[in-house]
């Protein structure tokens, strides 16, 4: 296999995974970026924690689903994250419920 053959194989896995990502995020509630890894989640605990006079952060998430493009299965169950880097928890906003002009729902 040639640098290009393997370079054209990273960005094929690179848009699968952007495609994946473009698919689900409407069934997540919250998207949580760690220094490691991003994630979409339905649930968010975020607890600052100290010890030996060092600040750290635990992250427990909840049905979720892991941005890597080396992973088989991305979505998983639960999810716990140490680190002493920041993390970033953003609420994605909701699109209000449009019904289609017409059909079954008209009144």
């Amino acid at each position: 296999m040639s640098a290009e053959d393997l370079e054209n194989y990273e960005t094929d896995m690179e848009l699968a995974l952007y495609r994946e990502y473009r698919d689900v995020v409407g069934l997540f509630a919250y998207v949580v970026e760690t220094e490691r890894r991003f994630y979409l989640a339905n649930q968010v605990d975020l607890q600052v924690r100290s010890a030996a006079g060092e600040v750290y952060f635990e992250v427990s998430l909840a049905d979720a689903w892991v941005w890597d493009v080396y992973r088989s299965a991305r979505f998983v169950k639960s999810v716990r994250v140490v680190t002493f880097k920041d993390v970033n928890v953003e609420e994605l906003a909701k699109p209000e419920l449009d019904l289609p002009d017409g059909g079954a729902f008209r009144r």
